[in-house]
């Protein structure tokens, strides 16, 4: 099978809508959550998330095709041209086949401002004023839609939904494309806008979002810590492209990392909860390490999932005891979600990225407001200050609601 190396990264995120922004604010560990801005939170328990600020479309979209796209499609095309230019293609048209180019994008619910928008008129006006771009606005697969247009994209392109392990498994799924030589390059990631009124209440309802921490919304994610109390809502997008490595060094592409190992399962267990013992979780992190041909003592680091709920941390946790057994007390882990929030679909490729920056710059990034770990937390989870340290390959897991569950497992390129 061909090796697949990464060429490009494109970020919009709660902390940047650049990948240098983003991965600074990540390094230093400074928080995207602040009260939510888009709405009145009067009657709502949570009135704190990780929006995207600052966020002009026009910078990288055509203005008439801005305004037909909900915001997560713009997400996806403002974060796939910035990993295409960063790959050398956007001003080079001619420097790839079209019939060789895909996209998958992993999107968890999709146009959820479209579908408020297009509701509310149907109630309060009638059917014949809902706008004749509610359909096309709405549909997940239309991100992905957007960006092939986009970028020329004539080969596989569609969406992936496993909630929170949507971008992971649409990685994965590149990457195996381009393997099975189906691919020469595929853009892939994941993309959410799922602040709006219904998304917030929706998981109100659940007791999934943390609610307690509106006098400081910035502690208000911190994974493992003993005073979480739920996830804080993010938004954004993270596009990567891949490439077989014959098809980069023949064009001399500067390669980022390698993608070297993928694994998902299912737990079969609970529509939003993980198995308790975390086995699902464990097999999916066995499998890709199986896949990259590695052993639990070769990974330098591991991206956790890492949602600040009481139940995934422990789980997770654990399901790491599971799978590196002695080795998993001196592997550093993080959560990139303490800056964030949770990105839903968006979130396995935002902390893919942050994967590779780790290594690309040789350190750890930090899980921020990790005072006190809580009950069943006890690894090296980085609390609060980044690390220097040698990160040759590292990890990046997404555990989903339905349980679903994505690795992912990237190295340093090596010839």
């Amino acid at each position: 099978m061909k090796r697949v190396v990464i060429t490009g990264l494109g970020t919009v995120s709660p902390v940047g809508n650049n990948t240098p922004d983003f991965w600074n604010a990540i390094k230093n560990g400074t928080s995207g959550v602040g009260p939510i801005t888009r709405f009145d939170t009067t009657e709502f328990v949570t009135k704190y998330a990780a929006e995207v600020k600052n966020f002009d479309p026009k910078e990288r979209i055509d203005r008439r095709d801005a305004r037909k796209m909900d915001r997560f499609s713009q997400y996806s095309v403002y974060a796939a041209r910035e990993a295409f230019e960063q790959a050398g293609f956007l001003d080079k048209p001619d420097s790839y086949d079209p019939e060789r180019l895909g996209v998958v994008l992993g999107v968890g619910i999709g146009g959820f401002e479209t579908i408020e928008e297009g509701i509310g008129a149907l109630i309060s006006k009638g059917p014949s004023r809902v706008s004749p771009m509610t359909i096309p606005k709405m549909i997940s697969n239309i991100g992905p839609a957007h960006i092939a247009i986009n970028l020329r994209a004539f080969g596989p392109v569609y969406t992936i939904t496993t909630a929170c392990a949507s971008a992971t498994d649409a990685i994965g799924n590149a990457m195996r494309h381009i393997r099975e030589g189906l691919a020469d390059i595929m853009v892939a990631g994941g993309a959410e806008a799922p602040i709006t009124p219904l998304g917030i209440a929706g998981f109100n309802v659940i007791q999934a979002l943390s609610s307690k921490f509106t006098d400081d919304p910035t502690k208000a994610s911190r994974p493992f810590d003993k005073d979480r109390d739920g996830f804080v809502m993010g938004e954004g997008a993270g596009l990567i492209v891949l490439e077989s490595l014959e098809h980069a060094q023949a064009r001399g592409a500067t390669i980022l990392a390698e993608v070297i190992g993928n694994g998902f399962t299912n737990d079969a267990n609970h529509l939003t909860a993980p198995h308790p013992e975390g086995i699902g979780a464990a097999k999916a992190m066995t499998l890709a390490l199986r896949d990259a041909g590695l052993q639990p003592g070769d990974i330098d680091y591991i991206n956790a999932h890492g949602t600040s709920t009481p139940i995934n941390d422990p789980t997770e946790t654990l399901a790491i005891h599971k799978t590196f057994g002695d080795a998993a007390a001196s592997i550093p882990v993080s959560s990139t979600k303490s800056v964030t929030g949770h990105c839903l679909g968006a979130a396995g490729a935002v902390e893919a990225i942050a994967a590779i920056m780790a290594i690309r710059d040789n350190f750890i990034p930090p899980t921020m407001n990790l005072d006190e770990p809580g009950e069943g937390c006890d690894l090296d989870y980085v609390p609060n200050v980044g690390r220097a340290a040698t990160v040759n390959t590292a990890m990046s897991n997404s555990l989903g609601f339905g349980g679903h569950n994505g690795v992912l497992i990237f190295r340093r390129y090596t010839a």
